[in-house]
């Protein structure tokens, strides 16, 4: 396979991770269940000073959650552009940078998010490996 395809699936699959991700970020107050509710009830009443605001645990929650929907997009537009004309260095940075999201979305999410980010990193490093050297275009 040529590495502009190979990128391009790894960005589509990593547009999925997104549209999961933001639907997970925009309900995660939806309480399956009463314990769950608490939870969230504490998350959002409890105040604390933090860098001299008062801040919740649910803001916090809130704001990485939005946060990380606009880093994937951002990953997710870096590899669509970078199909066009693949840089070696920066296929390689964004291999590592998808394998270690996986490794962590496996280790404190779910199997989901991980395997979406581990076809991104797998096809990602596959088109690294398909990038002759010469073809290094830095214009």
């Amino acid at each position: 396979m040529k590495p502009k395809f190979l990128l391009r699936i790894a960005a589509t699959a990593m547009l999925l991770h997104t549209a999961g991700h933001t639907l997970g970020a925009l309900t995660w107050q939806q309480a399956p269940n009463q314990k769950i509710a608490a939870v969230i009830s504490g998350m959002q009443t409890e105040h604390f000073e933090f860098m001299g605001r008062s801040v919740t645990l649910a803001g916090f929650f809130m704001g990485y959650g939005i946060i990380m929907i606009f880093v994937m997009l951002f990953i997710t537009t870096i590899l669509w552009l970078l199909s066009d004309n693949p840089i070696k260095t920066i296929t390689l940075a964004l291999a590592l940078l998808l394998l270690a999201t996986a490794v962590s979305e496996y280790i404190y999410f779910f199997p989901l998010p991980a395997l979406l980010s581990s076809i991104a990193a797998i096809c990602t490093a596959w088109a690294y490996l398909k990038i002759p050297l010469k073809q290094q275009h830095y214009e």
